[in-house]
């Protein structure tokens, strides 16, 4: 276990812990939470041995092999796989003396070894490490490509992968989301849910905290609060001993009005049924759970554009993509003010291919596009943050497009993004990746947009940054268009979603549960249609009654199949609404009452074990899908 007791943290004459405790069990799985700079990289550094407590007391088990994500690339020229398998430490270091036995033909040292490697697992380590890559969205080709040719997110993939790749028991991962679209952040939630050893992660995404934690440690006061649950747990705990503070309930009573008049504006306009039940309940759960943001140091809102245009955009017959290179053929489509749409699709589909050409980075290959006279685009990509001048302050930015504005106007806008005192005069380059992102934000709130084209808008925001940036977009009474791997952020800000795959764009009628399921069934699907055709199929040699044969007991096979994945898929539909009644439970404020402790315990419980038989169900139903699917197509063959 990790044990933690009087400790002293500081770095420079900031203190970050003082006298804290924690414990922690071997095999647990651990969200780590607070503000930026609360600490949380310093106690990963701690842990890894590179910094010392300052007083007190941190003990690791000497014998764990400890494992993190670097944010540092170190060989640019080295190929893909082997910088993945470099991750495997013990490996490289039975190649390299089994090189040297090689070369000095010491035939004891070589049999010792073999069986060292093999035990190791060393034979197979070549196609773990592409499985790993393939997972984060790396091609076949893009294994054997230099680090040096990949950007900078795409390394951080790498990195990602290369701890992935080392066996340890105890690993360290510091924000792994941030680079990653949806398709890869479902692949990773999978392989940590199945990671044996003691996991601690530090993140901003809800959703793939909940799905892969099933404890928070919360970095508060210079403290270390422990907290049983997931994320979602742990804001409804902190939200109930918050809301209890009067000050706190005061301030909250503005926002929860407009988040109220938000839901019965939805109410309203709703059309499609199952997308409209997933969006109020996750309007109803944010409005519930609000008062765990009171201490946040942002608060702000998108100006009201002066004009609108009907429709804002109109593409036709439109062919998309680089080059001579089409990705997305045929695309139609109309943006009217107020569409408020999230777009999906796997990885490398052209989601980001679709903004961009929307916001004229990229140029249309065919088709037109029509603007509208009074069209005004606020575009957010991460490639923005690098074209911020790195010598001028926040304030200079926001000068620069407002030279007429009172200075003391713009400080206030910008002290709602959290630049305040010293730092809005601070020079760019100084900034943390958070500070660039939540800059180049307020750069296009302030130019009153009407159409607003958001490429993964929360990458490097914490989640009182992210849950500010919801309450803003929901009060956005502009047109969006919103890319994003956090599913938390386009449950509560769109009404409309949008497919992109196999070189087409669509409506998707589905809600983001099924959208999973989805993504699950197309990455199988790929995995076949890679696999190499039978040039010399053995079947088609049998003798007609043997063909018979093999049918009639394909069939015999088919039918509990079917009868299986139709009673899994029954199930999950109980364990779904059994979920859903035990959330409408829980929304109900009284639950929280002294008087209710014991029914309050027994819900929690109730709903952590109703989340685990959704999983375990979801798994199996998928699985039982996949065998089906295998055992029809042999059929149809």
């Amino acid at each position: 276990m990790i044990k933690i007791e009087n400790l002293i943290l500081q770095r420079g004459a900031m203190r970050l812990l003082e006298n804290a405790n924690l414990t922690l069990h071997a095999g647990q799985k651990i969200g780590l939470l607070g503000t930026n700079g609360a600490g949380k990289s310093s106690l990963f550094a701690l842990l890894r041995g590179e910094l010392h407590a300052d007083a007190g007391d941190c003990q690791v088990p000497a014998d764990w092999r400890i494992a993190h994500m670097r944010q540092e690339i170190e060989d640019l020229e080295r190929l893909a796989v082997d910088y993945v398998l470099d991750g495997d430490q013990r490996l490289r270091d039975i190649q390299r003396r089994l090189t040297v036995a090689e070369q000095a033909h010491d035939a004891n040292a070589l049999g010792t070894l073999y069986a060292e490697l093999e035990a190791h697992g060393g034979y197979s380590a070549d196609s773990r490490a592409r499985t790993l890559l393939a997972g984060l969205g790396f091609t076949p080709a893009q294994c054997e490509a230099r680090v040096g040719e990949f950007s900078g997110g795409w390394q951080m993939r790498l990195n990602l992968a290369q701890a992935l790749m080392c066996p340890s028991d105890l690993l360290l991962l510091d924000e792994p989301t941030n680079h990653l679209d949806l398709d890869a952040i479902l692949w990773l939630e999978d392989w940590l849910k199945g990671y044996s050893g003691t996991l601690l992660l530090i993140s901003h995404d809800r959703d793939f905290l909940d799905a892969v934690v099933e404890h928070i440690v919360h970095v508060e006061s210079r403290q270390l609060n422990l907290y049983r649950g997931g994320y979602s747990q742990f804001e409804r705990t902190r939200a109930e001993r918050l809301s209890q503070q009067q000050a706190a309930f005061e301030q909250q009573q503005a926002q929860r009005a407009h988040m109220q008049s938000y839901i019965a504006r939805f109410r309203a306009k709703a059309s499609k049924a199952r997308q409209a039940q997933s969006r109020l309940k996750a309007l109803e759960r944010m409005e519930a759970l609000s008062p765990a943001h009171i201490d946040s140091p942002f608060e702000f809102s998108f100006r009201e554009a002066d004009q609108q245009s009907t429709p804002l955009l109109d593409l036709q017959q439109a062919t998309l993509g680089y080059g001579a290179k089409p990705i997305l053929s045929d695309v139609k489509l109309q943006l009217a003010p107020g569409a408020r749409i999230g777009v999906l699709g796997p990885n490398g589909a052209g989601k980001s291919t679709l903004i961009k050409t929307l916001a004229a980075e990229l140029p249309l290959l065919a088709g037109e596009l029509k603007t509208g006279e009074h069209l005004a685009i606020g575009y957010f990509a991460q490639h923005q943050l690098e074209s911020l001048d790195p010598e001028a302050s926040p304030l200079l930015h926001l000068a620069r497009i407002a030279p007429q504005e009172r200075e003391q106007s713009l400080r206030n806008f910008l002290g709602g993004f959290d630049f305040r005192g010293e730092r809005i005069d601070q020079p760019v380059r100084h900034f943390s990746g958070g500070e660039k992102a939540r800059l180049a934000l307020a750069l296009i709130a302030w130019q009153k947009p009407n159409l607003l084209l958001l490429d993964e808008p929360t990458n490097h925001l914490d989640m009182d940054m992210r849950h500010a940036l919801t309450i803003a977009l929901q009060a956005f009474e502009g047109a969006m268009l919103l890319v994003s791997h956090d599913r938390a952020l386009i449950r509560a800000t769109t009404d409309e979603l949008w497919l992109v795959a196999d070189g087409k764009l669509q409506n998707y009628d589905q809600d983001l549960d099924s959208y999973t399921r989805w993504l699950a069934q197309f990455r199988q699907q790929q995995a076949k249609n890679a696999q190499p055709a039978e040039t010399d199929n053995p079947t088609a040699r049998q003798d007609p009654k043997a063909l018979r044969r093999q049918a009639a007991e394909l069939r015999q096979k088919l039918a509990p199949l079917k009868k299986s994945a139709d009673q899994l898929e029954k199930q999950l539909g109980l364990a779904q609404e059994r979920m859903h009644a035990l959330e409408q439970a829980l929304a109900d404020s009284s639950i929280y009452s002294a008087d209710n402790k014991d029914k309050l315990k027994t819900l929690l419980a109730d709903q952590s074990a109703c989340r685990q038989q959704i999983d375990e169900l979801e798994l199996q139903w998928l699985e039982a899908q996949e065998a089906l699917e295998s055992l029809q197509a042999e059929l149809s063959s």
